[in-house]
């Protein structure tokens, strides 16, 4: 069952943010993972959307998913992201 990494980032060290996009493709090579938008002027249509920069990336399961998430690449990118920008994330499982 395919399912889908969603993030909404607040970037408060752009350069920081950069180092952390530098690596990006290279950990998400190999694992299944397909980033399929990131946009930074969403359209709100219900509600009072957080400011920031959205990323959607589908995989086609969670094992994927943990392999490129637990794994030590992204592990790593991820603490340069903690530095550089808050963000909140959530799994979402597709209905297939």
């Amino acid at each position: 069952m395919s399912v889908w990494f969603s993030a909404t980032i607040r970037i408060h060290d752009p350069r920081g943010y950069d180092a952390y996009l530098a690596g990006t493709d290279e950990a998400l090579a190999g694992s299944g993972g397909e980033v399929v938008a990131v946009d930074d002027r969403v359209v709100p249509l219900e509600g009072s959307p957080a400011a920031g920069r959205r990323v959607l990336i589908r995989f086609p399961d969670e094992a994927a998913f943990r392999g490129w998430y637990d794994g030590p690449l992204y592990r790593h990118l991820r603490e340069i992201r903690f530095a550089a920008a808050e963000c909140e994330a959530v799994l979402i499982h597709a209905r297939d």
